[in-house]
């Protein structure tokens, strides 16, 4: 790969990166309105898509750009659930998934160089209990719904797809050129 497809590599990756967190953010708000049953929504299984796109940015890029990717999803996240969701979940929501974001890209660092699946499946776990313990308290305290036993379902639910979310990393790894499958960030494309 020469130098300036590096770089297109590198911005075209964080631009799908930023959109896709925006849009997992999004879609989640609104399924997290749907119950499946008493102890689970549809949001349970497609919030944790956010942190399979923030721990595939890590790999590749380091913690700086997933950062990046982070605030601008948070940001396009945000501003789409003011606009199609409940204003009151859209403000739990983000500070849920700035705050368990932010401490899934730390911990995932710190595990970066072990191996290849304790990084993503660390950090998902650590980062996903604070994130269910934030928002559902934040978005659904006092509101008479049954929140404690959606955010026990929905944490069962995000231990169940961190596991499944580690084949799609797993396979996305795969696929990239040899020098963005090192467990080092590739510092030259972060940039």
């Amino acid at each position: 790969m020469s130098t300036s497809d590096t770089a297109v590599f590198g911005r075209t990756g964080l631009i799908a990166g930023m959109t896709a967190m925006g849009i997992v953010v999004l879609v989640s708000n609104i399924a997290v309105n749907y119950p499946i049953n008493d102890w689970l929504t549809w949001g349970a299984l497609t919030y944790p898509i956010a942190f399979l796109v923030t721990d595939l940015v890590n790999r590749i890029f380091g913690p700086g750009p997933a950062r990046k990717v982070v605030y601008a999803g948070f940001a396009l996240g945000v501003a789409l659930s003011l606009w199609f969701a409940d204003q009151r979940i859209a403000l739990a929501s983000g500070t849920a998934f700035l705050t368990a974001q932010l401490l899934d890209i730390w911990v995932f660092d710190k595990l970066r160089r072990q191996s290849w699946w304790k990084a993503p499946l660390v950090s998902s776990l650590l980062s996903s209990a604070l994130d269910t313990a934030l928002f559902f308290s934040l978005a659904f305290y006092a509101t008479g719904l049954p929140w404690v036993t959606w955010a026990i379902g929905d944490y069962g639910a995000k231990l169940a797809m961190a596991a499944v979310l580690l084949v799609p990393f797993r396979a996305f790894i795969a696929v990239l050129p040899q020098r963005f499958q090192r467990n080092e960030p590739a510092a030259d494309v972060a940039g």
